[in-house]
C-alpha cells in the first residue's frame, strides 16, 4: 500500500459515503452499537446540477460527472478474481461528533453495563484532556472508523478496530490496515465507475440470414472513456479511476456459427468498435461480425456481447497505475432464418 502522504487541513468535518453502497442493507462502522455490535452507518446523498454526489456518513465523496449515462448503462465485473475494498477507515467523528453519538448509547445502557464502562473510561475522564473525546483538539484532527461495502463481499467484518484518533496532518497509524489512501479511493472509484450498454447494431437489417456474413457494431459515440474522481476533501486526498473500451468479445450463442475475425474479438480501432454496414458492403468481409451456419428455426440465438475496458487510476500525491480490465456485456436474441430461393 502506497504511502498517504502529507494530508492537508480542512476547516469543516463532513462524514462522506459511497453511493454504491446506498440501496444495500445496513453496513457497520467501528465501536458498538445499541445491540452490542458495531454501529450501523445512515446514508443520504444529494446530487448536484454538475453530476457530483454529496454523501453523508461514509468517509468517501464521489464525483460521477464524467461518467457513463443513459438507461443502460452498468457496472464493471473485473476480468480476474481482484474485487474491491470490502472495508476502510476513514476520518468519521470530530470530539464533539462522537461524544453525541456514543454517550446516548451508554445511557440507554443497550450494549451492557461492563462494556459501556470500558468505553467511558476509554474516552471521558474530566481530570485528563486525552480522555475528553479530545474535545481539547476539536478541529486540529478527527476519530476515525471504519465502513463497510454493503454489498458485504468476504472480508466486510474484517475491519473490527474501534475509533481511533488521527491529528490533522499526520497519517493514520501504520499498524492501520486498509486506512483510506488514493490507492484505496481509486479502487472505491472503480465500483462507481458506470459504462454504456453493449446490444450491438447487427446488418443487413431485420433478419440474419443463413451462411451471409453479418456485420456488427457499436454506437462509436457512446463508447468513449468515462471516469470517476473519489475523494476525501477533509484530509485532502482524491484519486480518479478511469475506463476506456479496447474491444468486444461476440459469442453467437451457437457452436453453429463462425465469428469475424476468427476470435470473436474485435479490437477497438479509431476510437470506434467494428464498423457500420452499408450498401455496397454484402460481398465483404466484415471486420467485426457472425456468421450463423443454421437458422433458428421458430426460435432464437442468444448472441453475447462484452466490451472490455481497461482501467487506470491517478492520485492526489503523485501515485497511480492500473487496475484490472472491467467487461460489461448484454444478450440480445437473433433469428437467423434460411434464404428463400423460388423453383420454376
Amino acid at each position: 500500500m502506497p504511502a498517504i502522504g502529507r494530508y492537508v487541513r480542512v476547516a469543516t468535518f463532513v462524514a462522506l459515503a459511497s453511493v454504491a453502497l446506498l440501496a444495500a442493507p445496513p453496513a457497520f462502522a467501528g465501536g458498538r452499537g445499541g445491540d452490542g455490535t458495531r454501529d450501523s452507518t445512515d446514508n443520504s446523498a444529494n446530487l448536484n446540477d454538475d453530476g457530483t454526489l454529496s454523501v453523508s456518513a461514509g468517509g468517501v465523496r464521489f464525483d460521477h460527472s464524467k461518467n457513463g449515462k443513459g438507461g443502460k448503462v452498468g457496472g464493471l465485473t473485473s476480468s480476474t478474481s481482484w474485487s474491491p475494498p470490502p472495508c476502510w477507515y476513514a476520518p468519521k467523528y470530530s470530539p464533539e461528533e462522537l461524544q453525541a453519538y456514543l454517550e446516548p448509547i451508554w445511557e440507554a445502557g443497550s450494549t451492557g453495563h461492563e462494556w459501556d464502562n470500558e468505553q467511558r473510561e476509554k474516552y471521558t475522564n474530566p481530570d485528563d484532556p486525552e480522555k475528553d473525546f479530545n474535545k481539547h483538539k476539536s478541529g486540529k484532527g478527527y476519530w476515525w472508523g471504519s465502513y463497510v461495502n454493503k454489498s458485504f463481499p468476504p472480508g466486510w467484518d474484517s475491519c473490527t478496530k474501534d475509533y481511533f484518533w488521527v491529528d490533522q496532518g499526520d497519517p493514520p497509524p501504520a499498524d492501520v490496515e486498509n486506512a483510506v489512501t488514493p490507492e484505496i479511493l481509486a479502487e472505491l472509484a472503480y465500483s462507481e465507475i458506470r459504462v454504456p450498454g453493449t446490444e450491438v447494431t447487427l446488418a443487413p437489417a431485420q433478419a440474419t440470414k443463413v451462411n451471409l456474413p453479418t456485420w456488427a457494431w457499436l454506437d462509436g459515440a457512446q463508447f468513449r472513456p468515462v471516469s470517476v474522481t473519489a475523494s476525501v476533501p477533509e484530509i485532502g486526498i482524491s484519486a480518479t479511476a478511469t475506463a476506456e473500451p479496447v474491444s468486444l468479445k461476440i459469442q453467437p450463442g451457437t457452436p453453429d456459427a463462425e465469428t469475424y475475425p476468427a476470435s470473436g474479438v474485435c479490437e477497438i480501432n479509431n476510437g470506434r468498435i467494428g464498423e457500420p454496414y452499408a450498401k455496397g458492403k454484402a460481398n465483404r468481409t466484415p471486420p467485426c461480425g457472425v456468421q450463423y451456419l443454421r437458422s433458428s428455426g421458430d426460435g432464437t440465438f442468444p448472441l453475447q456481447a462484452t466490451v472490455t475496458w481497461e482501467v487506470h487510476w491517478t492520485g492526489s500525491d503523485g501515485t497511480g497505475g492500473d487496475l484490472p480490465d472491467g467487461e460489461f456485456g448484454a444478450t440480445q436474441d437473433v433469428v437467423v432464418q434460411e434464404i428463400q430461393a423460388v423453383n420454376r
